[in-house]
């Protein structure tokens, strides 16, 4: 069964696991939200990494970086130089302060040089798409299937994937980091559980979500929403979490992010 906990950017379900009983009956959905909340907010009650043991992952998703037609530059090196050459002047949208659409964009500005674009957080992709897509604002980091039809009909411009691999569902679209060094963003799914989950229970759940990523159908239902499949042990995942939190926790606090 699945149980929606929504609330304080997945906050409130991560506590109900680190409070559960401990023995696989309740399971986390462990998102890139996790390790960007685990600086975001100062007051949360649980500590991510600590208190969740990683049982397994799920996928990896690439976001692309989309501009409006009205901005002059075919390509990343030239937005790059009409954004110096015009501080301040375009602004970004996301889907919200603090989330990954919002901080894929912030680690890009960092690392093109500090560029000057100013942040519009809008409640969810959808009205920053609609005001990209009117002009209001220039740019959105965005998950690829919302993106692709305009994309292709010509009403946005994509300028980079924020993987370091292409994307099989824009394989015309080259990474950010061939142009911008160092940078390289995605989000991540998987399963956590309460952090005293005997190890026989965690091996077993995780045997069970690798044969799942082994099949066909779901690799290609994963292909195609952008993404790649993330089998791996638990160690394997609890490190990708603890990378993901270390790498959004200097964006954060480089950035001065503060949650509303």
């Amino acid at each position: 069964m699945v149980e929606n906990r929504p609330g304080a950017g997945s906050n409130i379900a991560t506590e109900s696991i680190v409070r559960a009983t401990p023995d696989g009956s309740e399971l986390l959905l462990v998102g890139s939200p996790n390790a960007i909340n685990a600086t975001l907010y100062d007051n949360l009650r649980f500590d991510f990494v600590h208190d969740i043991a990683p049982v397994a992952g799920l996928m990896r998703g690439a976001l692309v970086m989309v501009i409006s037609p009205t901005v002059p530059a075919t390509t990343l090196p030239e937005f790059i130089a009409y954004v110096k050459a015009n501080p301040g002047k375009l602004s970004y949208g996301s889907g919200g302060l603090g989330g990954i659409t919002h901080i894929t964009a912030e680690l890009f500005k960092q690392r093109a040089g500090n560029l000057q674009i100013l942040h519009v957080p809008y409640r969810g992709v959808a009205p920053a798409l609609a005001d990209l897509l009117r002009g209001q604002v220039q740019v959105v980091f965005m998950n690829l299937l919302p993106s692709i039809s305009y994309i292709r009909l010509g009403k946005l411009r994509a300028l980079g994937i924020t993987t370091s691999m292409r994307s099989a569902v824009l394989p015309d679209v080259a990474p950010i980091g061939e142009s911008v060094p160092g940078y390289e963003a995605s989000s991540f799914f998987g399963i956590g559980a309460p952090k005293q989950t005997p190890v026989e229970i965690i091996d077993l759940l995780n045997r069970e979500a690798g044969a799942a990523l082994a099949n066909a159908d779901f690799k290609a239902r994963i292909a195609a929403l952008g993404g790649s499949p993330l089998p791996g042990s638990p160690a394997a995942f609890g490190g990708l979490i603890a990378d993901e939190t270390r790498k959004w926790e200097a964006v954060i606090k480089a950035a001065n992010i503060k949650p509303l």
